[in-house]
C-alpha cells in the first residue's frame, strides 16, 4: 500500500499520475471493539490518460442520497481511457460507513462529514476521510461535482447548487457549468452552517466547484438520476474530457433556471417538535404570507394546529421531507431568481 502523505493515516494504492483505469480502496483504520486493526475501505476509480484537466466526481457523502452513488457507480463502469483527455476521480460512496447504514451522518463517530472538512489526520474516521480528500485529492483536481439530494430530511427540486465566489472568473465558470448541467434550476445560496463543507473546501484552493440536489425524501428519484446522469456527461464534454455529445434539453426545458438564496427569512424552521403537514412541494410558487403548513400535536387533544408562514416570495427549493420535525428543523426553503449584484 502507498501511503502518499506522511501527514495522513489512510493507504491507497492508486498511482493518480498513471495513464490508465484503475479502481481500489481508500483504506482508513477503524478500530473497533471486535477488530483493533481494522479499516473501512471506500471505492476510488481513477481514469486517466493524456493531457487535460481533472475532475473529481463525489456521491454519498451523505449516505442516505442515492443519486450520486448510482449516477458515479455506473459511469465508472462505462468510461475507458481511450475515451477520455485528462483525469476522472470518481468517489461514488464517498462516506462508506453511511452509506451501508443508510444515514446520513456517520454510525461510528456521529459526524456529519459534510461538516467536517478540511478534515483532521489526526481525528475522528469522518475528519481523517475528509483530511484525504482535502490534503491528498483536491490538489489534484481542476474541477469538483459533488451529487447529492436532500436525503430524509427534505424534497429538493431537482438543481445544481454553488455559492457566490468573490472571484469573477471563477463565479463566471461555475455558472457556465451549471448551465450546461442543464438542471431546471441552479442555485447560488449561503446555507447555515457552510464553512466546513466540501464545496467550502474545493472553493478555498481556487477550483470550480458545483453541486446537486437531485431528490430526497429516502428514495431514489427516477427523474434525479436521469437529471444527474446526463448532466455529469454534459459536464464532462464541456470541459473537454470526453467527447460527448451534449443535451440541453435533458429536463424538458429550454434553459436552467438561475435562482438564489439569499435571505435568511428564505428559511422556515419549525418553532417546536410536532408533526409537520405541508401545504406545498418542491417546485412550486410560493408567497411571502402564505400558509407553508401546520403543526399538529395529535398526542394533546386540546393543543390546537400552529399554522406556519412563508417569509418571502419564490419558489420552493427543499421541502420538509419527515412528517414529524424538531425544533429548529427546516421545513421549506424559497428561492428567488439570481441577481449577482443582489446576492452579493
Amino acid at each position: 500500500m502507498i501511503n502518499y502523505n506522511n501527514n495522513t493515516k489512510v493507504m491507497c494504492k492508486i498511482d493518480f499520475e498513471k495513464n490508465g483505469f484503475q479502481s481500489d480502496y481508500i483504506r482508513v483504520p477503524a478500530s473497533r471493539n471486535n477488530s483493533g486493526w481494522g479499516i473501512i475501505e471506500i471505492p476510488i476509480i481513477v481514469v486517466k490518460n493524456g493531457k487535460g484537466p481533472t475532475i473529481l466526481l463525489t456521491g454519498g457523502i451523505h449516505g442516505d442520497e442515492y443519486e450520486g452513488q448510482i449516477i458515479i457507480s455506473r459511469l465508472s463502469r462505462e468510461l475507458e481511457p481511450p475515451m477520455i483527455q485528462g483525469r476522472v476521480i470518481m468517489l461514488p460512496a464517498v462516506n462508506i460507513p453511511s452509506v451501508m447504514n443508510d444515514s446520513r451522518l456517520s454510525p461510528i463517530d456521529g459526524l456529519d462529514m459534510n461538516r467536517c472538512f478540511p478534515g483532521n489526520s489526526h481525528g475522528s474516521v469522518s475528519q481523517i476521510i475528509a483530511h484525504y480528500i482535502d490534503s491528498i485529492i483536491l490538489p489534484l483536481v481542476d474541477i469538483s461535482l459533488d451529487i447529492h439530494s436532500a436525503g430524509h430530511s427534505a424534497e429538493a427540486a431537482l438543481s445544481t447548487n454553488m455559492h457566490q465566489i468573490q472571484n469573477e472568473s471563477i463565479q463566471k465558470q461555475t455558472i457556465d457549468a451549471a448551465t450546461v448541467f442543464g438542471a431546471p434550476y441552479n442555485v447560488v445560496f449561503s446555507g447555515v452552517d457552510e464553512g466546513s463543507t466540501l464545496t467550502s473546501a474545493v472553493e478555498n484552493r481556487g477550483i470550480i466547484s458545483l453541486g446537486t440536489e437531485i431528490g430526497g425524501w429516502g428514495r431514489v428519484n427516477v427523474e434525479g438520476v436521469r437529471v444527474g446522469t446526463r448532466g455529469v456527461k454534459n459536464i464532462l464534454k464541456h470541459f473537454e474530457i470526453v467527447a460527448w455529445k451534449e443535451d440541453f434539453n435533458q429536463n424538458k426545458c429550454s434553459v436552467t433556471r438561475h435562482m438564489m438564496v439569499k435571505d435568511p427569512r428564505c428559511y422556515t424552521f419549525a418553532p417546536v417538535a410536532a408533526l409537520f403537514e405541508p401545504t406545498k412541494i418542491a417546485a412550486q410558487k410560493v408567497s411571502k404570507g402564505e400558509t407553508a403548513g401546520y403543526l399538529h400535536f395529535v398526542e394533546d387533544i386540546n393543543h390546537t394546529p400552529t399554522k406556519l408562514c412563508f417569509s418571502k416570495n419564490g419558489i420552493i427549493w427543499m421541502s420538509a421531507g419527515p412528517g414529524r420535525v424538531q425544533r429548529g428543523d427546516v421545513v421549506s426553503v424559497v428561492m428567488q431568481d439570481y441577481d449577482p449584484i443582489d446576492v452579493n
